[in-house]
C-alpha cells in the first residue's frame, strides 16, 4: 500500500507547522525572560545614587566598547 503524495505532503505540512509552532513559543519565552531581565536591570540602576549609577553606566559602556573593537580585530 503506498502513500498519496497528497497525504505524504499534508503530513509534511503538518510537521513543519508544529516545529513552527515550538519555535515560536521558545521564541516568545526567550523574549519575555529578556524584557524582564532588562526591568530588572533598570529598577537596580534606578536604586542607585546618582553618582554611582553615572559611574555603573560609564564601566558598562566602557566594557562594550572594549568588546567590540576586540571583535573587529
Amino acid at each position: 500500500m503506498s502513500l498519496s503524495p497528497r497525504l505524504i505532503r499534508a503530513a509534511l505540512l503538518v510537521a513543519a507547522a508544529a516545529v513552527l509552532a515550538a519555535a515560536a513559543a521558545q521564541l516568545r519565552e526567550k523574549h519575555q525572560m529578556a524584557v524582564l531581565t532588562v526591568e530588572n536591570i533598570h529598577e537596580q540602576l534606578d536604586a542607585l545614587d546618582p553618582v554611582t549609577r553615572a559611574a555603573v553606566i560609564a564601566r558598562l559602556s566602557s566594557d562594550e566598547v572594549k568588546k567590540v573593537r576586540s571583535q573587529r580585530r
